[in-house]
């Protein structure tokens, strides 16, 4: 199978799900948009009727003065589909808040205009944690298959199948990180901790962007994410020569 994890262009839908967040967040949009193709069809319907019957009689609202029951179903039924909207909405972003017994946590800041990452969990023998930046590809030196305003020189790397927690900050303005095929998309705000997990359930790579507008180079902020299977993490981690936090 062929997953859809970048933009396309003239893309119609979300990118392909790869935590249940973003599974969730999948059934909730078609959730919606089954009401609002009944709304859509009932309005155009009641619209054509009246079009239909009252377009040769100018003065057929003359004797209308009041409608009671009219207005009770015009009242209740909207309220009605707000209802049926609300409710899985609502416990979809209570569950998207949950982070529970984290396996593993990253540390995300925003800076303009790159990022920089921390995994607190793993250090050095000289105590140092793993620390990098993540910097856009100029244009002028992207090779074949790599893309445009997406691909970055460093990725964040995680393993499949355990759940991580985003610590996420910024250092001078406000940032925002974004990852659609996980389901993220958090503010990195100054001062302030902002905390997001994802279970991603596929290997392959992630790609996401900034997604609040932060200066002159807001677009050259790319996310670049890779999920790899644990022996190859953990191979990862070696040739830097970390090792796990006891």
């Amino acid at each position: 199978m062929i997953w859809l994890d970048v933009p396309t262009p003239w893309g119609m839908r979300l990118q392909d799900a790869a935590t249940p967040n973003q599974e969730g967040i999948h059934e909730l949009y078609d959730h919606i948009m089954y009401y609002l193709a009944l709304v859509l069809g009932l309005v155009s319907y009641i619209l054509f009727i009246i079009i239909k019957d009252f377009k040769n009689n100018a003065f057929a609202y003359k004797y209308l003065r009041h409608g009671q029951t009219l207005e009770i179903i015009w009242t209740i039924f909207p309220a009605i589909i707000l209802l049926l909207i609300a409710f899985p909405s609502f416990i979809l972003l209570y569950l998207s808040d949950e982070v529970l017994t984290p396996a593993m946590t990253i540390k995300v800041v925003g800076l303009q205009w790159y990022w920089k990452y921390e995994y607190s969990d793993f250090v050095s023998e000289t105590g140092e944690t793993v620390e990098y930046e993540s910097y856009v590809i100029p244009e002028d030196m992207l090779e074949e298959g790599q893309l445009r305003l997406l691909d970055t020189d460093t990725s964040i790397v995680v393993p499949v199948d355990t759940h991580i927690r985003f610590v996420i900050t910024a250092n001078d303005v406000i940032h925002s990180f974004a990852i659609p095929s996980l389901g993220i998309k958090i503010d990195a705000t100054p001062g302030r901790l902002n905390q997001v997990s994802a279970l991603i359930q596929r290997t392959g790579v992630y790609y996401g962007q900034c997604s609040e507008l932060c200066g002159v180079n807001h677009s050259l902020m790319p996310i670049k994410l890779e999920c790899v299977p644990i022996n190859d993490f953990v191979e990862w981690l070696g040739e830097m020569d970390y090792a796990i936090v006891a």
